[in-house]
């Protein structure tokens, strides 16, 4: 099996656990960020208050909606953005190589290459993978109706008598629903709302591996020279936290990027008020200037940085966990198959 393949796998493993793990926070974060109450005197609940407030006006599961199409998207995404990413990045090892027969360079892949390589991994990641993502927001930022506000029997139509009225109930807000009301709305091309933003956000995950990458060897060649003879080997903890500081750096600098994407890909009100319609990405930004001010920006970023974080580090420490455990697999299989071969 290629390097690029076992990559791909463990990112698309290491991408599943991590989702699992903070879910919660991703749907609070959506909502946070998509939030279009523009009165300046309405307090702002926190984190915890607002996973209490799903949990006690929709239910628990709530918290987990659009569960099942994110995991999706997370495994694709992470499988496809880990898998080009070997690819390119063989290739960019392999130049510098060239390069240093010739006397350019010391044979390892600099920091622009590094961002470089992780671009255009992003790019391909974002548009394969970017329908998922219109689709989960969609349905992370739908508001279900509890028992407490159906409407009461002097609001229900003459023609509902009692036991009619007690059998309506909001149609269930699924996978096949959103993607029917997001083709019904634009077409195809509505699976590819936010896509402009999203493809600057690329920087993000560049940023991002750029400061990994960049750590890691640090760490590797640190730990090589202070052990004559031993193993520049990491520990889980250590890939954990330098997953966390690059991830923390990356989130940062892009979030308004995240902003404006969330906005664009949540379900719009057509005749609404127009500041809460965005045609564009640009149309998005000024009205958000406008009539939020630049912290609308910003809306959420706390719980951004506490669930891109956790998530980041436990998906850098499970990948590489897998690549070396199905490394050292195919490496002990390779050395058995050499033993049981005849003389």
């Amino acid at each position: 099996m290629s390097d690029a393949l076992i990559n791909g796998l463990a990112g698309a493993g290491g991408g599943i656990i991590a989702q699992l793990i903070t879910y919660p926070l991703q749907t609070v974060n959506t909502r946070q960020q998509t939030e279009r109450d523009v009165k300046k005197e309405k307090r702002k609940l926190g984190t915890i208050e607002q996973m209490c407030q799903v949990v006690r006006q929709e239910g628990w599961d709530r918290l987990y909606g659009g569960l099942a199409p994110s995991l999706v998207g997370s495994a694709a995404s992470q499988g496809v953005y880990y898998y080009f990413y070997q690819i390119f990045r063989n290739r960019a090892e392999a130049t510098a190589l060239e390069h240093s027969k010739k006397g350019i360079g010391d044979g390892s892949v600099g920091m622009f290459s590094s961002l470089v390589v992780a671009a255009l991994s992003g790019c391909l990641n974002v548009l394969l993978t970017n329908p998922i993502w219109v689709v989960v927001t969609r349905m992370q930022t739908h508001t279900k109706m509890s028992k407490n506000s159906q409407p009461s029997h002097d609001d229900a139509p003459a023609s509902l008598d009692g036991a009619a009225l007690a059998a309506v109930e909001p149609p269930p807000y699924g996978t096949g629903h959103v993607i029917q009301e997001v083709y019904d709305e634009a077409g195809v091309l509505g699976f590819w709302k936010g896509v402009f933003p999203t493809l600057i956000m690329v920087s993000n995950p560049s940023i991002q591996f750029m400061l990994y990458e960049t750590m890691l060897k640090k760490l590797k060649k640190r730990r090589a020279s202070s052990k004559i003879g031993g193993s520049p080997r990491v520990t889980a903890l250590e890939i954990f936290l330098l997953g966390a500081l690059a991830k923390l750096g990356a989130t940062v600098v892009t979030y308004p990027l995240l902003v404006v994407k969330s906005r664009l890909q949540a379900k719009q009100v057509i005749g609404g008020d127009k500041r809460h319609y965005y045609k564009g990405t640009v149309d998005a930004a000024v009205k958000m200037v406008r009539y939020e001010g630049f912290s609308g920006f910003y809306k959420g970023m706390s719980t951004k940085i506490v669930q891109s974080v956790l998530a980041a580090a436990v998906l850098f420490m499970v990948k590489e966990e897998l690549v070396q455990g199905a490394q050292l697999l195919f490496t002990k299989n390779a050395i058995n198959k050499a033993r049981a071969k005849p003389p």
